[in-house]
């Protein structure tokens, strides 16, 4: 369990937040620039101190200003990985590496050296320096170097950030290992909502100092606060799912979410495991009758559960297609033609080229509850350092 509750007023911004989180797994702060995200992991680290609250890991506490408690920032056994390189230069990969395992506390539960080179591919870079490091292999050293230091806590300040997106698409599988593979909870402050939906278990999504909305990335995706931060081309649901089958001759997999079936593309399909899929919502075409003749494979059968103006002559549609939600675009035009209302039955078209999927993990779906507005009241790059 992490627990996180923080009051701290820098000039004129004010910070307010609270938040938990069950179990290992990723938790992503998302929002704009200026709304607190790297204040919030300063405070966790004990790089800064809140005027107010609580902060509590596998429960230790490490901050509570009821308590007077206020754990030394060295004995937090917290990993910070910064947005810019903090590697020794005239170290080699080895003894980065070294350096981090100098400074683990002993016992029979840390992480190996071997164990860490191998998760985060390392073992031809060892005898390198810095230098001649790319900035997607700096980063997996300082991932490393953070891991060896046996941190109850993961903090990641942006880590992609300074990287081009091929490096970025490099770099990411490593993080999906990472929290695949380890016990360690991570906290992950990013802008880009794909790296949200790759990596993380429970997003808290803030704005100007407060959580405007917290949950899991299925529900956190449908919430209306998300639509300012990342703009209609970006909008649309997320949805999981367990994949049934896999066609050998065209690489395609059959994915069942919620009442129905998707053809979708993707890497390490295989069945029983679970793929968490994006579907944009300028990419859905809606029909009330059961359509034919069309090129299309993938069709959904679904109720319609709201219809809400996003401005202009567009409405957004909510569609559950048997416990999966969906969200689709369309002009208030063709809404009034097809008298679009809550509780029509409709089918949902969506070209398989459109979907946007990656495996998440092995394992049985997880239940998925809604987001949650606003506070929880009972919320009790490249370097590395271990706080």
């Amino acid at each position: 369990m992490v627990e996180i509750r923080l009051k701290k007023r820098r000039g004129e911004f004010a910070l307010d937040v609270a938040f938990a989180a069950e179990g290992a797994g990723v938790i992503a702060l998302f929002g704009p620039s200026g709304c607190g995200k790297t204040t919030i992991i300063n405070l966790i680290a004990g790089l800064l101190t809140p005027e107010e609250g609580l902060v509590r890991l596998e429960g230790v506490t490490l901050f509570d200003s009821a308590r007077r408690i206020d754990v030394p920032v060295e004995k937090r056994r917290i990993g910070y990985v910064f947005q810019d390189a903090r590697l020794f230069p005239h170290l080699d990969v080895r003894a980065n590496l070294r350096y981090g395992e100098s400074r683990s506390p002993s016992g029979p539960d840390r992480i190996r050296f071997d164990e860490a080179v191998e998760l985060l591919g390392l073992q031809a870079l060892l005898a390198r320096r810095p230098r001649e490091l790319s900035g997607g292999e700096r980063q997996r050293v300082a991932f490393g170097r953070a891991l060896l230091c046996n941190p109850r806590l993961l903090l990641l300040d942006e880590p992609l950030a300074s990287l081009d997106a091929a490096r970025r698409e490099e770099l990411l599988p490593y993080l999906e290992r990472l929290r695949d593979r380890l016990s360690i909870p991570m906290v992950y402050v990013s802008h880009q909502f794909e790296e949200v939906l790759r990596l993380a278990t429970h997003v808290v999504l803030l704005r100007a100092g407060a959580v405007v909305a917290q949950g899991d990335v299925v529900a956190v995706s449908r919430h209306r606060e998300l639509r300012t931060i990342i703009g209609t081309e970006a909008l649309g649901a997320v949805v999981e799912g367990e994949i049934e089958s896999v066609d050998a001759a065209t690489g395609l997999a059959r994915v069942k979410v919620g009442g129905g079936r998707l053809s979708i593309q993707g890497e390490g399909l295989a069945p029983g495991r679970r793929m968490r899929i994006q579907l944009l919502a300028r990419d859905l075409i809606l029909a009330v009758e059961p359509p034919r003749g069309l090129s299309v494979r993938n069709c959904l059968e679904g109720t319609l559960a709201s219809l809400t103006p996003e401005g202009g002559q567009t409405e957004l549609a909510e569609i559950d297609i048997g416990g999966a939600h969906l969200m689709a675009q369309v002009t208030s035009s063709a809404s009034s033609e097809l008298a679009l209302s809550a509780g029509r039955r409709v089918w949902v078209l969506v070209k398989t080229v459109s979907l946007r999927g990656r495996v998440y993990s092995a394992g049985p779906l997880p239940h998925a509850p809604a987001a949650q507005d606003g506070p929880r009241s009972d919320a009790t790059g490249a370097g590395s350092r271990s706080l």
